[in-house]
């Protein structure tokens, strides 16, 4: 067997027989906090701008400086920290993180305001690059496809509630409490880590690759390139699905669609948990298929409220368990090198959202939102393609 694709046994997982779920569930919430702490200033660009004396334009520097943390910060952070223990880096991680987004929420300077996001972005990658790793070393090898589900479940969480929660605490009373709310769960999440999760060890001296040949281990890159057009395909529309549903002239607002989307992404989640460790392969393939047939129905059924409700059922559905699917390829191919490998996964991502961001902007300038499902459609089936192309390098019939 290939060595990149064997995962050598921690302390905790050679010992550990029963799947830790409560330990994973608070991994997860760790997982809801990130997602929301890093999209909720979009939801409260208006009373942010007016609680700081400053533009909206200015405060949508909130996300973008949050990105640009969690893109510089993440690799050389997780190539410097393989060999310490995983759980007291999580720890210090997460400490840094309430740290930063309790400077946020108190912060009347705009200057400092964005620093802080910043470096909440930085812990945040680090949180991310460790977090599905680190959920594998502590759970069975047979089972490991459902301990990765089980802990990306706070991202699709976290769209669904965690926004649209904080969006309504910072109109209702203050934005502030929005991030304050936020600075609570992660202490929480992280007592109880402190308490009752099991450590793993870090990664020996001997055993480790240098970071760029990491990048080379066959089906690295492909699985990158995968998740780089799969989350341009999602973001560009998740990100102006206002615009869209203008264009389309029906009655479904902005908040129905997206709790429509995050209730669908938990469903995809549990199926994905049900099927990930027998069939990741296959489950990946029918995912990106059934998620361009969701952009195929949001383009032509646009002027059909129930047509655009489906489609967005799809699209959640097939979308919510993207981040374990392609968490557990990274993981798979990365073998020994695993935090490392899923240290690109964020960076990825976050380059992603910001491409989204332009490319979005750019097109709705000349046209309107109904171009956005033919930018699913096309980055979709690229995705897609890529997917078939890794079939042997990148993506594993089986865990």
């Amino acid at each position: 067997m290939n060595t990149t694709t064997t995962v050598p046994a921690s302390t905790a997982t050679a010992t550990t027989q029963r799947l830790p779920i409560f330990t994973l569930t608070v991994l997860a919430a760790i997982g809801f906090v990130l997602v929301a702490m890093e999209t909720m200033p979009a939801g409260l660009l208006p009373v942010i701008a007016s609680g700081l004396g400053t533009s909206e334009g200015t405060v949508g520097l909130f996300v973008s400086a949050y990105a640009l943390g969690t893109v510089i910060v993440t690799i050389p952070a997780i190539t410097l920290t393989r060999r310490m223990r995983r759980k007291p880096l999580l720890l210090g991680a997460v400490l840094g993180l309430i740290v930063a987004n309790t400077v946020t929420a108190v912060s009347s300077d705009v200057v400092l305001s964005l620093g802080s996001r910043f470096v909440a972005g930085a812990f945040s990658g680090i949180v991310w690059g460790m977090l599905a790793a680190y959920g594998r070393k502590i759970s069975p090898p047979r089972q490991a496809g459902l301990s990765l589900a089980i802990v990306s479940a706070g991202a699709p969480v976290g769209f669904a509630l965690g926004t649209p929660l904080g969006s309504w605490l910072g109109t209702t009373f203050d934005w502030r409490w929005a991030f304050a709310g936020l600075t609570v769960v992660a202490v929480v999440a992280g007592l109880l880590i402190a308490l009752i999760a099991p450590d793993a060890d870090g990664q020996p001296g001997t055993a480790r690759l240098p970071l760029t040949r990491v990048l080379r281990i066959p089906g690295i890159t492909v699985i990158l390139a995968v998740i780089f057009t799969w989350m341009i395909a999602h973001n560009t529309i998740y990100t102006y699905i206002a615009p869209y549903l203008r264009a389309t002239g029906g009655d479904l607002s902005v908040e129905v669609q997206l709790f429509i989307f995050g209730v669908a992404s938990i469903v995809g989640i549990v199926l994905t948990g049900a099927l990930l460790d027998r069939y990741p392969r296959a489950l990946l393939h029918g995912s990106v298929a059934l998620f361009v047939a969701a952009g195929v129905i949001l383009g032509a059924g646009h002027a059909s409220t129930p047509a655009v409700v489906a489609a967005t059922v799809l699209w959640g559905l097939t979308f919510g368990g993207a981040s374990a699917q392609l968490q557990a390829a990274l993981s798979s191919r990365g073998g020994a090198d695993s935090d490392v490998a899923n240290a690109f996964l964020p960076v990825a991502f976050n380059l992603a959202i910001f491409a989204a961001g332009i490319l979005g902007a750019a097109l709705l300038t000349p046209f309107d939102g109904l171009v956005l499902p033919i930018v699913m459609i096309v980055f979709g089936l690229l995705a897609l393609l890529l997917t078939v192309y890794g079939r042997r390098s990148a993506f594993l019939a089986r865990l």
